[in-house]
């Protein structure tokens, strides 16, 4: 227990945890009461220049997310009572990852996944304000009492437009949950956190890491020549689609993972209800390799090409004959139409040339409408012809 004031207002209890730059306390803020953690800078770091501008930052990097999972930042600053220097966070009361393996030795399918879907929202949130958390694993994971997980401890973490104040070689985070071009001592961006990730989800489903190194150099071995275990065959409960999923983070490549903290989350939670992974267009190979050797050759690798028999065209209609052409098919019809007139005029004229003899012996021509006048029925008939066929073109 510490009495202790800082900044003549945060009163310090226990304490939570330590690392090697800072320890953090939890404290009761007295203004506004409420509890709340207070992260101090270690003693023996306050007059390194580097420490106390990567603390400083850490401030500035968290004090601008705003996220239901990601834990908040209310006030930072240097205590002139004890010279040290502080950031006031917000107090998470539950446990974190670690302190859940510690306990359970691993978690359930649907537990990890509540926990690790949330941590990638938070990671989302925080890509996209240009903030890499580098340095994700269990004890930074915390879930309050009513489930809502939240990243903490931005401590290590870089803004992107920011230049690196990390010296050359120089490797930060906890070496087990590095990525490999971390632990190569490379610069770390949001793929590293979905890699980290990555061996959080493994170890909570399976209860181990998925490369057990004593350093950095045994580490970046392990990752060049060694498969870990399939998920699904260390936890019977972890279906083999989801397993796939995990392995994708795992991949040696940054472009062999995830595009997004977001996209994780999404194949995650669609692995556990049994759907393949889609693996981006153009990923490296190496994104399938980490899965390993399955016992089972039907499930070498996350997605399989599926090839199908070609498809046999469908019988169409049988050809029709070919119709003659527009003109030539009007030229019939009135050919026709005028075959018909005519006959029906013949036989008019027929039948009144023979009612005209019959009445009139005397008179031997024949007299139609116009006052035209023909001498007999042969020459009305091709009159009337001749009218037919100037009035049907």
């Amino acid at each position: 227990m510490n009495d202790g004031l800082i900044a003549d207002r945060y009163q310090l209890q226990d304490r939570l945890g330590s690392g090697g730059m800072s320890t953090v306390h939890l404290a009761y803020d007295t203004r506004l009461e409420r509890s709340v953690a207070i992260k101090l800078l270690a003693e023996h770091l306050a007059h390194d220049p580097t420490f106390v501008s990567r603390f400083q930052r850490e401030a500035m990097a968290a004090g601008r997310l705003t996220h239901p999972n990601v834990v908040a930042v209310f006030d930072s600053g240097l205590d002139a009572g004890t010279g040290r220097h502080y950031i006031v966070m917000e107090y998470v009361h539950g446990p974190s990852g670690a302190e859940l393996l510690r306990d359970y030795g691993h978690l359930g399918v649907d537990e990890t996944l509540a926990i690790v879907v949330q941590a990638c929202h938070g990671l989302a949130y925080a890509h996209r304000h240009g903030v890499v958390h580098r340095d994700v694993k269990p004890g930074n994971l915390l879930r309050s009492e009513e489930g809502v997980v939240k990243l903490a401890d931005f401590g290590i973490a870089k803004a992107a437009e920011q230049s690196s104040i990390t010296q050359v070689g120089s490797v930060l985070g906890t070496a087990a949950y590095l990525a490999p071009e971390q632990a190569r001592g490379e610069e770390a961006g949001p793929a590293a956190d979905l890699y980290s990730l990555g061996v959080v989800t493994y170890q909570l489903l399976s209860g181990r890491l998925p490369y057990e190194a004593s350093s950095l150099s045994e580490l970046a071995l392990r990752q060049q020549q060694e498969v870990p275990p399939p998920l699904d065959a260390l936890n019977p409960e972890v279906p083999p689609a989801l397993a796939d999923a995990v392995a994708i983070s795992l991949s040696l490549e940054p472009l062999g993972r995830y595009e997004s903290a977001h996209a994780m989350g999404e194949a995650l939670e669609a692995g556990a209800r049994g759907q393949a992974p889609v693996v981006a267009a153009g990923a490296p190979t190496a994104a399938t390799r980490v899965v390993g050797p399955r016992t089972d050759a039907t499930r070498a690798l996350p997605q399989r090409e599926v090839r199908r028999a070609p498809r046999q065209p469908r019988p169409g209609p049988p050809p029709r004959e070919s119709r003659p052409a527009a003109p030539a098919r009007r030229r019939r019809r009135r050919a026709g139409a005028r075959a018909l007139a005519l006959l029906l005029v013949a036989l008019i004229l027929v039948a009144g040339a023979i009612a005209v003899i019959a009445t009139s012996q005397s008179n031997k021509h024949v007299q139609l409408g116009r006052n035209v006048i023909y001498r007999d029925v042969s020459q009305a008939v091709d009159a009337l012809k001749g009218l037919v066929d100037d009035n049907t073109q």
